[in-house]
């Protein structure tokens, strides 16, 4: 499945934030097919996360920052994800998603961290 059609999948009814389901972030850090962002703070990313995953904690963010192509924010449990989308959407950012189970879901899921 082509990247475009993974990250095209919405989770949820209309006006919800623009998610990518468990397979699919799951074969995008497999694969590296996109940039994973971890917006969590550096002693919680230190602690662990997911496999590639770049810091840019929320308490700095600047969506200008984001690496460019498509790219899954990151958190803990979906809440600052889901803000720093907000943010990169308000500065004209389409090409991103995010994972709402967060690094907490992920862990839970059996997802490695490093």
């Amino acid at each position: 499945m082509a990247l475009g059609s993974l990250l095209s999948k919405l989770a949820g009814g209309g006006g919800a934030a623009p998610t990518i389901e468990h397979d699919d972030f799951c074969r995008v850090v497999a694969d590296k097919s996109c940039a994973i962002v971890d917006v969590r703070e550096p002693h919680e990313y230190g602690a662990g996360h997911v496999p590639g995953a770049k810091n840019m904690p929320l308490s700095s963010f600047d969506p200008t920052k984001l690496p460019k192509g498509d790219v899954v924010l990151i958190c803990q449990a979906g809440g600052r994800s889901a803000k720093a989308l907000a943010q990169a959407q308000g500065a004209g950012r389409k090409d991103l998603r995010h994972y709402a189970p967060g690094t907490g879901g992920w862990r839970a899921r059996g997802g490695a961290v490093e």
